[in-house]
């Protein structure tokens, strides 16, 4: 009989989500998904992505969770979390603004733009990573790039693409937002 492995614990510990709880829904749903893989590891991104989308973000206990769902180590999830920006390893705004800061963008404003945003909202445009505003309800933050060079400076708000955006469209993005 082969005994399971004991848990290692990951080198740099998540935040912590106290009141993480998987409800029945999101049990359902993940289950769900692990029937469309071969083997339950091959699922770890999409269950990622099914535990962000109900929480914002991904916690040491959503960490520990899935590894435990998979049968995996803690770290295994952890490298995942660690690796792809996509994943947020911190709660975030409602609304996140996120200024692509490539060449091409940079060239076009994105600076400016980035900066602008973050005047706006009270954030300090010299900070690195993304900032939240107090209220929870904006997370502002330079991106790689958004695959649009030729109109840039380009951004998203959630999952709105704007292109050639001006600090006049930029207003209005916020004021769309409110």
């Amino acid at each position: 009989m082969n005994a399971a492995p004991p848990t290692v614990p990951i080198p740099n510990p998540l935040l912590a989500q106290p009141d993480f709880a998987v409800t029945a829904a999101l049990e359902a749903e993940v289950n769900e998904l692990l029937t469309h893989y071969p083997e339950k590891r091959a699922a770890s991104l999409m269950v990622l992505h099914a535990i962000q989308d109900r929480f914002g973000w991904i916690s040491q206990q959503a960490v520990e969770w899935t590894a435990k769902k998979l049968g995996l180590q803690p770290i295994n999830v952890y490298e995942l979390v660690t690796f792809y920006p996509m994943l947020r390893q911190r709660p975030m705004g409602k609304h996140q603004i996120k200024v692509c800061r490539t060449l091409s963008c940079a060239l076009g404003g994105a600076h400016e733009l980035h900066e602008h945003f973050c005047r706006k909202l009270g954030l300090d445009a010299r900070a690195h990573g993304p900032q939240t505003t107090k209220d929870g309800k904006f997370t502002v933050e330079f991106v790689e790039c958004l695959a649009s060079c030729g109109t840039a400076p380009v951004m998203m708000c959630n999952d709105n693409f704007y292109e050639a955006v001006s600090q006049k469209r930029a207003d209005e993005i916020v004021a769309e937002c409110e």
